[in-house]
């Protein structure tokens, strides 16, 4: 009865109340072993008018797409057919992790190139830093292709764990539409400020690019 109650935050209780993995919530493992009744639910909110809703019904496709990656990239197929540009939103946003993760299938829902012919070259703006500072990333991307790459880059910093273990994290950087030959430069920078959730410990770190899932060009530097 909740999906059709004129409150948005009723309606997204429907989604948010039912994510297997809410990051401030107990889990929900019966949904993690069997989202299909959660599905159920989403699909009849993905084109609610609200965005408030929407989000946390990508939220909750996101969720469990790291327990059933096939039956989101399944699910993500269907529901772009015919999309308006709302749900196409929901979608990209509920396939991030898949994205992120370099899920060929996942790409090829969005339209990206899921095998980009492209040189990467990378550079960092110190080979060490303070914990507390900040480390530029500089990308130049050479297309070695004959026609128009639509491509996502991010990049992972692999960080020191407590131990001497090391894991890797990801974050977005761009998408971009690389003509055929064509060369684009691209610059960020990365703080390296201590967080509730991420502690960070010294030694040495390497960053990758990641462009369609692939690592094609790394570096390492010392955090101090």
């Amino acid at each position: 009865g909740w999906l059709d109650d004129p409150s948005e935050h009723v309606r997204r209780l429907v989604s948010e109340g039912t994510r297997p993995l809410l990051p401030w919530g107990q889990q929900l493992p019966m949904f993690r072993a069997d989202p299909a009744p959660v599905l159920a639910l989403l699909e009849k909110l993905r084109d609610d008018p609200s965005p408030y809703v929407r989000r946390s019904v990508a939220n909750n496709l996101n969720d469990i797409a790291k327990d059933h990656p096939d039956l989101v990239v399944q699910t993500a197929q269907a529901w772009w057919r015919e999309a308006s540009t709302e749900r196409q939103s929901l979608v990209r946003h509920g396939l991030r992790t898949l994205v992120k993760r370099g899920d060929g299938r996942a790409l090829q829902v969005l339209g990206f190139t899921t095998k980009p012919r492209v040189a990467v070259e990378l550079s960092l703006s110190a080979s060490s830093l303070v914990i507390g500072e900040s480390i530029g990333l500089k990308l130049r991307l050479h297309s070695k292709a004959r026609q128009t790459q639509k491509l996502v880059v991010d990049y992972a910093v692999h960080h020191q764990r407590s131990g001497g273990k090391v894991s890797a994290k990801v974050f977005k950087w761009k998408n971009i539409d690389l003509a055929a030959g064509a060369e684009v430069r691209l610059q960020k920078k990365h703080a390296f400020i201590p967080r509730s959730v991420r502690r960070l410990y010294p030694g040495e770190h390497r960053v990758d690019v990641l462009v369609g899932g692939q690592v094609l060009a790394s570096a390492c530097f010392v955090l101090m």
